[in-house]
């Protein structure tokens, strides 16, 4: 056909399906199939319409295999920021996405998308995880803060960043554009949500200083549709309460709290065969999922989540499309065999559009 026959199949892969969802005519599709052909011969790429950006963003949501919470893929709002150049402009953006995202707590599930990826050196990549995160520190008394954010806490100080350094310090945003020198900027403190974790029952909870943010905002993860990379495009939901209190809050190699929670409770720690583990995992998600509440930022437990994903697997039934996948990120990392998800077979099969972890090591 020509040099880039992968491409062009690819995109005429995505717009056979995204122009039958948009109920588009083929005759429709066949003339926009021959603007990409030019396109393509032309410059090597071709550019998506906004209508073609936005339902290819939701269909990588629908796709994304890990994700407990697809029911909702069809409401998120997709924000087209790739006429963007400048570090400066992609951060306000980004503060931007933030504030939207938040809603005063009711969390909308939002990406911003940024300029796709031509070559190596034509992106936008962000260096967070996560746009608001917890720096990690090592010390001579252990790690301070989170454990999994000490290399790019590490960086951001090299760049200049002035810690406080305390456990719940948020890093700054890292922003580098096509291969030049990144440049760091601090998160505005009125855009961040964070909330106190409490306890309904144990008043001694609060003396611990738990505290987490509100929205997870991921954007180290590339966006592909028909066959075009967005090396930046950050995205939220809203958290699911094990996420944080099974997870972030209780893994031995993030703030293990689960010790100190249970001395608290004067468990038995002698013995695993006392439960002291799930005794105090249990009190912490239930206070996680209480203090969210109690201030008014959206999250869902597990259970609910759960059934959400079950009429999320009958829609797509419905709608006469192969159900995938991981069950391994499915099941919740608190009591998985009381869903009916621990209990199901999933077809692992990756479909695009779809959302990949970064291929290029950036620090």
């Amino acid at each position: 056909m020509f040099d880039n026959e992968e491409l062009y199949k690819k995109a005429e892969d995505f717009i056979t399906i995204c122009y039958a969802e948009l109920n588009k005519g083929e005759e429709e599709r066949q003339k926009r199939m021959e603007q990409i052909h030019s396109e393509i011969v032309n410059t090597a790429t071709y550019l998506h319409t906004y209508e073609e950006l936005e339902h290819g963003a939701k269909m990588a949501w629908r796709n994304s295999n890990r994700c407990i919470g697809r029911l909702f893929w069809n409401s998120l709002t997709v924000f087209d920021k790739r006429n963007l150049q400048r570090e400066e402009d992609v951060f306000n953006a980004l503060c931007e996405h933030i504030q939207f995202a938040t809603n005063g707590g009711k969390v909308l599930p939002t990406i911003t998308i940024f300029r796709q990826q031509t070559n190596t050196t034509n992106s936008v990549y962000i260096w967070n995880h996560q746009l608001i995160r917890y720096a990690g520190y090592e010390t001579e008394h252990g790690t301070l803060g989170d454990p999994s954010s000490i290399s790019l806490t590490k960086k951001c100080e090299e760049l200049g960043w002035e810690r406080d350094g305390t456990d719940y310090d948020i890093l700054p945003i890292v922003i580098e554009i096509d291969g030049q020198a990144p440049k760091l900027f601090q998160l505005p403190t009125e855009i961040i949500s964070e909330v106190d974790i409490v306890h309904p029952q144990f008043d001694w909870f609060k003396e611990l200083g738990v505290k987490w943010y509100g929205v997870p905002f991921i954007s180290d993860m590339e966006l592909e549709i028909g066959g075009i990379r967005y090396t930046a495009a950050p995205f939220n939901g809203w958290y699911m309460g094990t996420e944080i209190g099974a997870r972030n809050l209780a893994d031995q190699k993030r703030y293990n709290l689960l010790p100190i929670i249970a001395d608290h409770m004067e468990l038995d720690m002698s013995s695993n065969a006392s439960l002291w583990k799930d005794k105090a995992l249990l009190e912490l998600n239930i206070a996680v999922l209480y203090s969210y509440k109690k201030v008014g930022i959206s999250i869902v437990d597990h259970h609910t989540a759960a059934q959400q994903f079950s009429h999320f697997e009958e829609k797509e039934r419905k709608a006469d499309r192969d159900l995938t996948g991981d069950w391994t990120w499915l099941i919740p990392p608190m009591s998985p065999a009381v869903t009916h998800i621990f209990h199901t077979k999933y077809n692992n099969k990756k479909n695009n559009p779809n959302y990949y972890y970064r291929k290029v090591k950036i620090f």
